[in-house]
């Protein structure tokens, strides 16, 4: 069975993303690994990726920036792919963290926490461009005191969408995901 693997930094990864593609990719299968922060996960790859021996396997390594350099990171986290045999494992960065993807649509996020004044923060300043958020988390717990990152990301899940989400960052990673789905539904494909 043709599958994509996800190696992820954190639990709220998996539960956005565990919904949220079934819904966007209802055909594909996926398995999320979770890991213990970027440390654990960077020390995982070359582990999986070469233990790994399923046939048919796409693999996908996802993390937060964290303010860092978006470039030097995908870079380093490409070398390490490389390395470990897997150079066409699709490396994505969440700019700054997965809670931009949040900010980057405030209908989904008024519907999610049930609060209709959180549909006009796209106006302000501070959040029309969500990947240039600093520590977007903290801004999202000023909107919403009651946010946590595990509930939170479920709930988001079941509102975003690919059409309305203006964060490039979620918008890349739905776009390589594409490709790789169209690579992996055509055998020809090298």
């Amino acid at each position: 069975m043709n599958k994509v693997v996800f190696l992820l930094e954190e639990p709220s990864m998996k539960a956005l993303l565990a919904e949220l593609l079934s819904r966007i990719f209802p055909d594909m299968t996926f398995q999320y690994i979770v890991h213990e922060g970027k440390r654990d996960l960077e020390k995982s790859i070359p582990r999986k990726l070469r233990a790994w021996r399923e046939p048919g396997v796409q693999f996908v390594v996802l993390r937060d920036n964290d303010s860092g350099c978006c470039i030097d990171l995908k870079q380093r986290l490409l070398q390490i792919c490389q390395k470990a045999g897997r150079p066409d494992t699709l490396v994505r960065i969440v700019c700054q963290e997965l809670e931009a993807w949040y900010l980057g649509e405030p209908d989904a996020l008024a519907e999610a926490f049930g609060n209709d004044s959180l549909r006009s923060i796209g106006r302000q300043a501070r959040y029309r461009d969500p990947d240039t958020v600093q520590q977007p988390s903290k801004a999202l717990e000023e909107l919403v005191p009651k946010f946590q990152k595990v509930s939170g990301a479920r709930k988001m899940a079941s509102f975003l969408s690919r059409e309305r989400n203006r964060s490039r960052s979620f918008q890349v990673l739905l776009s390589g995901l594409d490709k790789l789905c169209a690579g992996i539904g055509d055998d020809s494909s090298s």
